[in-house]
């Protein structure tokens, strides 16, 4: 049996499947983006799919914490319109 690997979410703080969750990482460059593929390289945190997941985890800044950077309020908002135009 294949072990399912397993990811906090930094907004619920709920522990989910990798597949259920959407990486924000941060490049080796230090621009944060959204990691819809879970592919690119960098350092990842992990957030539900959901916007208000998303919303909570940048408030708290524990996004920026997990990623040790400042995320510039550009960033949030194109975050923010990416994860309503991907999950409606």
């Amino acid at each position: 049996m294949k072990k399912i690997p397993m990811r906090q979410c930094l907004g619920c703080r709920e522990m989910k499947p990798k597949r259920e969750l959407v990486r924000v990482v941060r490049s080796p460059e230090g621009d944060v983006t959204l990691d819809l593929r879970g592919k690119a390289p960098g350092r990842g945190a992990y957030v539900c799919r959901q916007s208000d997941c998303l919303n909570k985890a940048l408030r708290s800044k524990a996004i920026a914490r997990s990623l040790q950077v400042e995320i510039p309020p550009e960033v949030v908002d194109a975050m923010l319109a990416q994860m309503e135009e991907d999950h409606g």
